[in-house]
């Protein structure tokens, strides 16, 4: 065994006797040890309850003969630190998490790992140091949130964000923006609609990385308990089999995830994280796969902010297994590929059904014949721009209006929340990429507030920076290269024409091509905003948000 290293042999008589000191007796360190990486703490709401994921995925483990040892990391909630310096350090927290768990999962050589977290960047960080470490590993999430209820109109976080901006703009009242507050997160889990925390951890499922039902048993109930369970004795399946995680998250697993993907029109982040993860694995996943794989798959889901369903009703419809069975009708997918659970895709989903076509839409009856997210080009974004297609409104699929241009978000949200963006502008916020956030930022709240303001319909956002997965309307981020490396978006002036067409995925700066080369020439690269501490070695270290926003190799 790999934990052998640690306890067996005269030598490591030291070494026992420090974990007899935490109570381990000789039987228990006898059995294979499995490492409880957890991201439990008191700030997230989809972290609160962890705990008691952790103590049912140890009785699993201690079910099933092992001995379970656990250990901390950090999470950032998205929702907390939106709009304020906080939300600079999200991104860059994935690098952190991934980073910590290699040095425990290597410090104490442990025969296996489970990783238990639930929201944005935890999620993918886990899967990350899953990859790296390549020892017998299973992602185990705490579950979505419940919708709350106005009304009987189901609501979320975003209905308060959105809530903002309507209040700016005297569509609704204090009572009113209050009422959404109190009620739009009922209790602990992961934010209930199709987000970044939700759409990775069904991505988890689709990648083979977790167990079916991981990324949509709503966080409280007692079937997410069981689930725990049956991951810490499926970890010592994997630890007996010798299956690793890049035995389970191959090129042909990849493609699957990013078919459910496009099929559940997923949060616009995933293209940030599933190559991130990939390479953690040794492959590289461009850009152009994305569209590729869109091409050919149907959106079956319009889960919120997309439409007016959440989580909670797609696992009630059969959740990911379902839907990788519609898809399965048109062979979409790569059914030999192998799972934590020991068996095949096509094994999981045998027998799987969709239970509710409103939810879950059939194959034969899709939202749309192409997937939820789109990945555009042009001369504004050379090297890919990405926007989910299935939150946008039919009217502006295609548009076309004069650049609003701000090099903040801060410098945005102020002009947007003053009333003055105009039907038909294109608002561009630049220098919050990778490099130039520092921290790539989400914006929901330039986004919410034009959707408050009932102008998502009509107003286009173009970013280097990143959309929330909560983010609905015409809003284009990741635009590659960024601001701060010199791309294109660094000399748009206020008023030029932006082109923006969707279906032909297709971003365009409408100005000669000599103008453009000549104010490149003006345009003189600026300074790092941060230049101490984390964030000031992130942004030196960082790549392009087209390669997954991971660090440089050398």
């Amino acid at each position: 065994m790999r934990s052998d290293l640690m306890k067996k042999g005269l030598e490591r008589a030291p070494h026992r006797s420090l974990f007899k000191a935490l109570s381990y007796t000789d039987e228990e360190l006898n059995r294979p040890i499995i490492g409880i990486a957890n991201s439990a703490n008191e700030v997230i709401p989809g972290h609160h309850h962890l705990k008691d994921i952790a103590e049912a995925v140890k009785a699993g483990v201690r079910m099933a003969g092992g001995t379970p040892m656990e250990f901390s990391t950090i999470g950032v909630c998205d929702g907390i630190a939106m709009g304020h310096k906080g939300m600079k350090y999200s991104l860059p927290s994935r690098e952190l998490i991934a980073d910590s768990v290699e040095i425990m999962g290597t410090a104490y050589p442990v025969d296996g790992l489970v990783c238990i977290c639930d929201c944005d960047k935890i999620v993918p960080g886990m899967m990350m140091a899953m990859l790296r470490l390549n020892i017998p590993a299973i992602l185990v999430s705490g579950g979505p949130m419940l919708a709350g209820h106005v009304k009987k109109k189901a609501i979320d976080l975003i209905s308060v964000f959105e809530g903002v901006g309507a209040r700016a703009s005297g569509k609704i009242t204090d009572e009113e923006l209050k009422q959404l507050e109190d009620e739009a997160c009922p209790g602990c889990g992961s934010c209930s609609g199709m987000f970044t925390a939700n759409s990775m951890n069904c991505l988890s499922e689709a990648l083979g990385l977790a167990l079916p039902g991981n990324g949509t048993i709503p966080a409280v109930m007692a079937k997410r308990l069981r689930l725990a369970k049956i991951g810490g004795m499926k970890v010592m399946e994997l630890v007996k089999k010798d299956i690793k995680p890049r035995d389970i998250a191959t090129r042909n697993a990849f493609e699957n995830a990013i078919t459910v993907e496009m099929a559940l029109g997923s949060s616009t982040n995933t293209v940030l994280h599933l190559p991130a993860i990939a390479n953690e694995a040794g492959m590289d996943l461009d850009l152009g796969q994305f569209n590729e794989i869109s091409e050919r798959t149907p959106n079956l889901c319009r889960i919120s902010p997309a439409g007016e369903t959440h989580i909670e009703d797609l696992d009630a419809a059969g959740g990911i297994p379902a839907v990788m069975s519609e898809l399965n009708k048109k062979g979409l997918l790569h059914m030999d590929a192998v799972t934590v659970t020991g068996a095949t895709v096509k094994k999981n989903i045998q027998g799987c059904v969709n239970l509710d076509p409103e939810v879950i839409r059939p194959i034969d009856s899709p939202y749309s014949p192409d997937g939820g997210i789109a990945i555009l080009t042009g001369n504004l974004a050379p090297d890919g721009a990405v926007i989910k297609k299935s939150a946008v409104d039919e009217s502006m699929l295609v548009h076309e209006g004069p650049a609003r241009v701000f090099d903040s978000e801060e410098e945005a949200m102020k002009v947007i929340m003053g009333g003055k963006i105009k039907k038909g502008d294109v608002v561009v916020i630049r220098y919050e990429g990778p490099k130039g956030g520092p921290g790539m930022r989400e914006m929901l709240g330039p986004t919410s507030a034009i959707a408050g303001e009932g102008l998502d319909k009509d107003v286009a956002l173009i970013t280097d920076g990143r959309f929330s997965g909560g983010t609905r309307g015409a809003a284009i981020g990741h635009v590659s290269p960024e601001a701060q490396e010199g791309g294109a978006i660094c000399i748009v002036e206020e008023g030029d024409k932006i082109r923006i067409d969707i279906p032909n995925r297709f971003l365009e700066l409408l100005v000669d091509a000599d103008e453009i080369e000549k104010r490149k020439e003006k345009w003189q690269h600026p300074d790092y905003k941060v230049k101490e501490g984390y964030l000031y070695r992130y942004a030196k270290q960082v790549t392009s948000a087209s390669t997954g926003a991971i660090f440089r190799k050398d």
